[in-house]
């Protein structure tokens, strides 16, 4: 099979709403009248963000959920996708699963394929995902004020939890492992949440490298601080129940217990895990403290649960307060790539 016959079986389709897509030097795309362009980038490479043997269709969905998601924090609809890969072989059962994969999300939430490439080497994943959005509604990180409120959609640290098993730095069972697998390999984009949040949100982003990492993002742009309560992080049960006993108080104290199966515990866990594990795809946002009960019925009306964790306050950096109100030792913030 050469080059283009890939091209043309796995990753051409129908794309009515560009002028031009697969198959020239370059797709032609129309913006919509009041609308600009909303552009991200996101790379994943085999061995760093999934392993070698991950399932192909579940690759595929994530190698565009994760670019769905940078829509969802700039509140964009998300339109068109560029797609470059680099594939070590043309192995035809891979191919079909991954873009069965990427083109069931696509499908989703009425993104197309207009171009990208392909080329022989490691595997490399790369998508370039357009978006519209009203020029004055765009999501920013730049806009949190001293006094609002910061929020998290969804729950946090199962991702973590998940790879931290397959990695064997703690063993979870079957069923545990079930639950929290598809926070990992089938994150869901908060497209709809983005869209609701225009006009309301001062400020978003969504939580890939860490909850602490990310909202630090924020602060960074805003030149603001926060403060943030350990006890009101929406955590799973299946992330809960590996607090040993299960009802352990999310506090900063380390309780005196034999190890457990990979040597992670208590609260320890879970700083790692929805503090700084990454790989969340959900939104940290914030948003005046008067929009409070309107974000409330967002997360009534989308079945999707919004917490609030703390506020932004002035000064910089971002303060974690364990349940007894004293501030947390955090060993880490979030992954970055080149420490």
């Amino acid at each position: 099979m050469t080059e283009f016959e890939l091209i043309r079986r796995y990753f051409t389709r129908a794309t009515p709403s560009a002028l031009l897509g697969v198959g020239d030097d370059a797709a032609l795309l129309q913006v919509s009248d009041g609308n600009v362009l909303a552009v991200s980038t996101d790379m994943l490479v085999s061995g760093t963000h999934f392993f070698p043997d991950a399932d192909p269709f579940l690759l595929g969905h994530k190698t565009l959920a994760v670019n769905l998601s940078d829509m969802a924090a700039m509140g964009a609809t998300p339109r068109w996708a560029t797609l470059a890969i680099a594939l070590p072989g043309a192995n035809e059962t891979w191919l079909e699963k991954f873009s069965a994969g990427f083109f069931a999300l696509a499908q989703q939430y009425g993104v197309e394929l207009v171009g990208g490439d392909t080329t022989r080497g490691p595997l490399n994943l790369c998508v370039t995902i357009f978006g519209e959005v009203p020029a004055q509604q765009a999501l920013r990180r730049s806009g949190a004020q001293v006094g609002d409120e910061v929020w998290v959609s969804g729950t946090l640290g199962d991702a973590a939890l998940a790879l931290a098993h397959l990695q064997g730095r703690i063993m979870l069972s079957d069923a545990e492992y079930a639950a929290c697998a598809p926070a990992l390999h089938q994150p869901q984009p908060r497209v709809a949440l983005g869209l609701a949040l225009r006009g309301i949100a001062s400020s978003a982003i969504d939580i890939s490298d860490g909850l602490l990492a990310d909202l630090g993002h924020i602060l960074a742009a805003s030149q603001t601080g926060a403060e943030i309560q350990f006890a009101a992080l929406p955590v799973s049960a299946v992330l809960r129940a590996c607090l040993t006993p299960p009802s352990l108080p999310l506090s900063g104290e380390e309780p005196s217990l034999p190890p457990d199966k990979g040597g992670l515990r208590g609260v320890k866990l879970l700083q790692q895990c929805a503090l700084s594990g990454g790989d969340d795809y959900e939104l940290c946002f914030t948003a005046p403290g008067a929009r409070h009960a309107e974000l409330l019925g967002i997360a009534a009306r989308l079945k999707l649960p919004l917490t609030c964790i703390g506020k932004i306050v002035a000064g910089l950096g971002c303060l974690v307060h364990d349940a007894a109100g004293d501030p947390l030792n955090i060993e880490a913030s979030g992954y970055d790539h080149f420490r």
